[in-house]
């Protein structure tokens, strides 16, 4: 044999046992730029992926994949964790969650105060009179069981929720004021141990709304103790934000600490601007439990504008029994007219956008202010809001622009400063275009990369993914996910930090945000190229004291 043909043959010998070799998994992402959630330094690096879980990360050498994926030039993250989201409903219409994946958000943890379960009959009932243009059928009963509702209906994002206590109180006690008794107290506890055993996260609050906010302090706490029990979180609307917000965030450290549980507050913010200076006190306040060993921690979205329903302007005996008698009372002549006198506006009426109506001929409104409204009318604002709540039968959904953009980046300099939207999951397109919404529908976490990090500079990008990903799951103590490590779910995003940006306006809310190239959930591809694959991977993310397999 010619020196050249010998050449040829060892050549192809060693070929053969290189391909021999080589490890081959399901999917690779070669060449990122890697952060990895803990907050460290990113590292360019691979990742090697089987089904749905992450089985190598770093330099990785003499490896293949069947599907690969070149992230030169990109960031690779953990899936982001949306610590308040409302896509209850806007995922029961559409699993796609396309507004949060297009963002990189795989992780949606529900629950504001009000859970989609337990439902007694009377309460199903009530939930299907207020639907409003997203009408469904009510499936289940139980948290547990509307969460695993979804995930059999098919959701790309894996979803986790609360146990709200203004359901809890609802299930027992309906809209009444007074505490409960022994045997309601018992029973609250009771449905609170059922939730917990079936995978909540923790115990909620929202204590600015009723029936959540008829609870005292000490009806709070016995209730944080069934959670805490299970080792789950305390997480609360405070019950002011606005010129009492001292006494609220005074409120929740008290329950963390007669309950020993992990607490958070949500959407933390000083409202309006006579206090706005109270912000640093608040912090303050924050602080110094947290070096007495209190394990409390905040959440916020990133927009200087809240939303939520024009009703919270009318004082509290006009909204303790819940809309229906609130109707009832704008009903009578009298009332009506006390209600008008004592309407309190946190934010003057030129500031209040409405953005939601229930009935069609009242959606011409959408997009005008509430100041706008009275004058067209030729009446007060304080007229306007009664008028405008008798006419649609419902709260309405409004924003208020009443925080500071100042306070905004103080707020993100925290270091236990977790992210959310506060809002539901939404594509842009069929019957969520019914209504308007508020921006950060579709760009709160677009929103902190693009504006906050790369433009303002108000924190590094290793920290904001810290803030998205580990601080989350750590917080809740999710277990497996937060991190890029091997063993860990291979919830993963891969996107352009140069180029990440948020589009919606409060003029035009329904655009989604741009510069995230793909998402993985549980190991299964959701966004490719930018695009929606349609494919539902998510699962029930349950808490630590779900007694299931």
């Amino acid at each position: 044999m010619k020196l050249k043909q010998i050449v040829i043959v060892f050549s192809i010998i060693g070929l053969l046992i290189g391909c021999e070799n080589q490890k081959s998994y399901d999917l690779l992402i070669r060449n990122g730029i890697i952060l990895d959630g803990s907050g460290e330094k990113s590292f360019k690096g691979s990742i090697a992926i089987n089904a749905d879980t992450i089985v190598a990360i770093g330099d990785l050498k003499n490896v293949v994949g069947e599907m690969e994926i070149d992230a030169s030039g990109l960031t690779v993250a953990p899936g982001f964790i949306n610590m308040l989201s409302w896509a209850n409903v806007s995922l029961i219409e559409d699993g796609r969650s396309q507004g949060d994946i297009r963002q990189g958000v795989t992780l949606e943890v529900m629950g504001e105060g009000r859970s989609m379960g337990p439902l007694n009959e009377t309460m199903k009932k009530e939930m299907k009179e207020s639907q409003q243009n997203i009408t469904y059928d009510i499936e289940w009963t139980t948290l547990g069981e509307y969460l695993e509702y979804l995930e059999e209906k098919g959701v790309s994002t894996n979803i986790a929720s609360f146990v709200g206590n203004g359901t809890l109180r609802e299930y027992v006690m309906n809209y009444e004021t007074r505490p409960p008794n022994e045997d309601e107290l018992d029973k609250m506890k009771e449905l609170t141990k059922g939730a917990m055993e079936e995978g909540a996260v923790g115990l909620s609050t929202s204590l600015i709304y009723v029936p959540s906010g008829h609870a005292k302090t000490e009806e709070i706490i016995e209730l944080a103790k069934v959670a805490a029990a299970y080792d789950g979180m305390y997480i609360s609307h405070i019950r002011d934000e606005e010129e009492r917000l001292l006494d609220a965030v005074r409120e929740l450290i008290t329950i963390s600490g007669e309950a020993e549980i992990r607490s958070e507050i949500y959407h933390f913010k000083a409202s309006g601007n006579a206090n706005w200076h109270l912000l640093d006190s608040a912090i303050a306040l924050v602080d110094n439990a947290r070096k007495k060993g209190l394990p409390i921690t905040t959440d916020m979205y990133m927009y200087n504008a809240s939303s939520t329903g024009l009703n919270v302007v009318l004082p509290s005996w006009a909204k303790e029994g819940g809309h229906k008698k609130t109707m009832a009372l704008i009903a009578q002549p009298e009332k009506r007219k006390q209600m008008i006198s004592e309407i309190d506006f946190h934010v003057p009426p030129e500031k209040i956008l409405l953005v939601g109506f229930r009935n069609n001929e009242m959606r011409q409104l959408i997009g005008e202010t509430l100041a706008e409204i009275a004058e067209d009318r030729q009446i007060s604002a304080h007229e306007a809001v009664v008028d405008l709540i008798q006419e649609d039968n419902s709260r309405i959904q409004v924003i208020y622009f009443s925080m500071s953009e100042e306070n905004i980046k103080k707020k993100l300099a925290l270091p236990y400063m977790a992210i959310c939207s506060d809002a539901g999951s939404y594509t842009n397109e069929g019957v969520f275009l019914e209504q308007s919404t508020h921006p950060r529908a579709y760009g709160s976490f677009a929103r902190l990369l693009g504006h906050f990090v790369r433009d303002e500079k108000v924190i590094p990008l290793e920290e904001a993914v810290y803030k998205l990903t580990a601080l989350p799951a750590t917080n809740l103590k999710i277990k497996n996910r937060g991190f890029l490590k091997a063993g860990y779910y291979a919830d993963v995003v891969i996107f352009d930090a140069d180029k990440i940006k948020d589009n919606a306006t409060f003029a035009k809310p329904h655009q989604y945000a741009t510069g995230m190239k793909h998402v993985f959930v549980n190991g299964i591809q959701v966004l490719k190229d930018g695009e929606h694959t349609g494919a539902f991977p998510g699962r029930v993310v349950r808490g630590p004291g779900w007694k299931g397999k």
